[in-house]
């Protein structure tokens, strides 16, 4: 008699919890991701552009009749080729002065392009010295490797201001022949001697551009053509100020976004120390600053002027703990996950790193191997139950 009362009680007891159980809500389907222990990255984003390192706008020595110029966009020049002809008109005593002192100036410019020479030598040749240095005190485990790095970098940085002073003095020497060259083809009374003022190649490279190459009467002055060495190119990335802080020269940068199906290596050269206001689509004034760059892996097609992305890595590590940052959401003033367990949903706070538009560094409050709810929805909640749903 007990034992069937108790076998009827155990039944009720299964009938009820089976009622129970079917009245639930069914498990909430979520996305999960698991926390990894990986490398990554953090980087800043944006739009450049390649420019010649050495680019030279050619002007007009001279105000005459200009000879139509037979070169076109692209062409190779060699160095001292000439480019364009200029007929003189005839000039007043004035203007005969702003010839003449047009050569003091470009005489000028020419000594402190010298002078910028054997400063950026000497600069290069410290640069060398403190690289010896700080490589002897790496083997004797007197400093970091890190050291011997920004060593590198530096030697490397004051080798291409050099051989960048020395296409200066190069190009200074050819504004003083053209600066010459109109002085020469005056007559003695200032008027034209009949002769044709030549405007020669500073250095060898390509013709990037020709505005008009049409025979014309041209001021002093005028633009004729830019040529430009297309084996120097530079990456130059105009990046809000507030980003380019956290920018220093020798960070590597990834270029994509360029039409190939690679991405290339760059590496921060110069961040300029002035900023220019400009006005984005949205009609907003930012303060932009350019971040110069040089390639580490060859360019391949790209020309002066082509569009980049740059990736600039302000930090980056091989093995830290990370979760998605779709997983993360705000609990306060705190950062919290839902973390799946048993088919629950448990909220977690954790303490972040650094991040990333894809992933998150987790500093405390998770172990690798944990899944963790992505794209929290405001219908889960601590205790819900769960299901993952079904990748396709």
């Amino acid at each position: 008699m007990v034992s069937k009362r108790i076998l009827w009680t155990a039944l009720g007891v299964i009938v009820v919890a089976a009622v129970i159980y079917g009245l639930l809500p069914d498990p909430l389907e979520v996305d999960t991701a698991e926390v990894q222990v990986g490398a990554m990255q953090v980087t800043v984003d944006d739009q450049g552009e390649t420019r010649s390192h050495d680019r030279f706008v050619l002007s007009a020595p001279v105000a005459g009749r200009l000879l139509r110029i037979e070169l076109h966009d692209g062409d190779a020049v060699a160095e001292n080729q000439l480019l364009a002809q200029i007929a003189p008109l005839p000039l007043s005593r004035r203007e005969h002065g702003e010839i003449t002192a047009r050569v003091a100036s470009a005489e000028a410019v020419a000594r402190e392009a010298e002078q910028r020479v054997q400063r950026a030598d000497a600069d290069w040749a410290q640069a060398r010295r403190e690289l010896t240095r700080v490589s002897r005190l790496v083997q004797d485990g007197f400093v970091a490797p890190q050291a011997a790095e920004q060593a590198r970098n530096l030697e490397v940085t004051a080798a291409s201001e050099l051989e960048a002073a020395r296409f200066r003095v190069r190009a200074a020497a050819a504004d003083v022949k053209v600066a010459k060259a109109g002085l020469s083809a005056m007559g003695p009374t200032g008027r034209g001697a009949g002769g044709l003022v030549p405007v020669l190649a500073p250095m060898a490279g390509r013709v990037l551009r020709v505005p008009d190459p049409s025979e014309r009467v041209v001021a002093a002055g005028t633009p004729l053509l830019t040529i430009g060495n297309l084996g120097g190119l530079e990456i130059v990335v105009e990046m809000l100020s507030s980003e380019a802080v956290k920018v220093a020269p020798g960070m590597p940068v990834l270029i994509d976004g360029w039409g190939g199906d690679r991405v290339l290596r760059a590496k921060v050269r110069r961040v300029e120390s002035y900023a220019v206001t400009k006005v984005s689509a949205l009609g907003i004034e930012e303060k932009r600053v350019n971040v110069i760059a040089d390639f580490v892996d060859p360019p391949g097609p790209m020309g002066d002027g082509f569009r980049v992305t740059a990736r600039i890595v302000i930090w980056q590590a091989d093995k830290v703990l990370k979760v998605p940052a779709s997983a993360l959401f705000r609990c306060g003033q705190a950062w919290c996950v839902f973390v799946m367990e048993s088919g629950h949903a448990r909220r977690r706070q954790i303490e972040v790193g650094h991040r990333n538009l894809i992933e998150a560094e987790v500093l405390h409050g998770l172990i690798a191997g944990a899944q963790v709810i992505r794209y929290p929805g405001n219908e889960v909640n601590d205790g819900l139950r769960v299901q993952q749903r079904e990748r396709l």
